[in-house]
């Protein structure tokens, strides 16, 4: 069986407090998007996992597919599988690459084996794996809260529009960003703003790593505006970074923008 994991990107961010156990409660809506992975899953004697394309730098039995499968099999007592991993998402770009895979195979595995788990059986599985695990799950747009595992739908809908994803050499360890985040509770709705036209997003949907990540990184700001310069109607980091991304209403403009970041990895997608 084979499937492919998507990407995602945050439309607003906003790290609303620091919680006791040391992680944070965040408002943001997760949206999926068509740049996906391959994940290949067929019975075997024994279990494995190979990756390909783009370098997947952990142990495999640390690898996001191989604890979904670790799960499943602990509760379910799975038979042994052989997985293939093609990795095109990039990895530490806030596009969701490795939650997006996790989830996949949770899914995957339940359809092959007939676990017989609900989508909220598994969306609480998932988010044992990762936060951002639950919503691949879900795989549709999502209003995300806690710290980022409590769903509930959302109307937005971007659909004929041209998304350009900007992927710069650096990375952003997200330990680090949210280190340096000063959370407070979010100044407006977020369901309210993204019901809103693209074009007036622009100062009222905002990502709370921008100030902090951008300072470190400049280059992230830069790309930022040459998006915008470059006449996306709106334009934001995902997550918490190192990806930009634009969405422009002509596939012309996403194209030519996307040919002047020579120094970075970039996908046109529409939406």
């Amino acid at each position: 069986m084979i499937t492919f994991p998507n990407a995602k990107i945050n439309l607003g961010l906003n790290i609303v407090e620091r919680r006791p156990d040391g992680y944070h409660n965040i408002e943001t809506v997760f949206y999926p998007v068509p740049l996906t992975d391959v994940l290949e899953i067929v019975p075997a004697d024994e279990t494995s996992l190979t990756c390909h394309g783009n370098a997947v730098d952990c142990p495999v039995e640390k690898n996001l597919v191989m604890r979904a499968y670790r799960l499943l099999e602990q509760r379910c007592g799975l038979p042994p599988v052989e997985m293939h991993l093609y990795k095109r998402i990039p990895d530490g770009a806030g596009l969701g690459g490795g939650s997006s895979d996790a989830a996949h195979a949770l899914v995957m595995l339940n359809t092959m084996f007939k676990l017989g788990f609900s989508e909220g059986d598994l969306t609480a599985m998932a988010a044992t794996l990762g936060a951002d695990c639950a919503f691949f799950v879900y795989n549709r747009p999502m209003l995300a809260t806690g710290i980022g595992d409590v769903m509930s739908p959302v109307r937005v809908d971007l659909k004929g529009l041209i998304l350009l994803l900007v992927k710069p050499p650096v990375g952003v360890d997200t330990r680090t960003a949210y280190s340096r985040v000063v959370p407070s509770p979010s100044t407006q709705d977020l369901s309210r703003v993204i019901s809103m036209p693209v074009g007036s997003w622009d100062g009222l949907l905002v990502n709370d790593f921008e100030p902090s990540v951008f300072a470190a990184l400049p280059q992230l700001w830069l790309i930022k505006a040459r998006l915008l310069d470059a006449g996306a109607a709106y334009a934001a980091m995902s997550g918490s970074g190192s990806t930009i991304f634009g969405i422009f209403n002509s596939d012309k403009l996403a194209e030519q923008a996307a040919d002047t970041f020579t120094d970075c990895a970039t996908f046109v997608l529409r939406l």
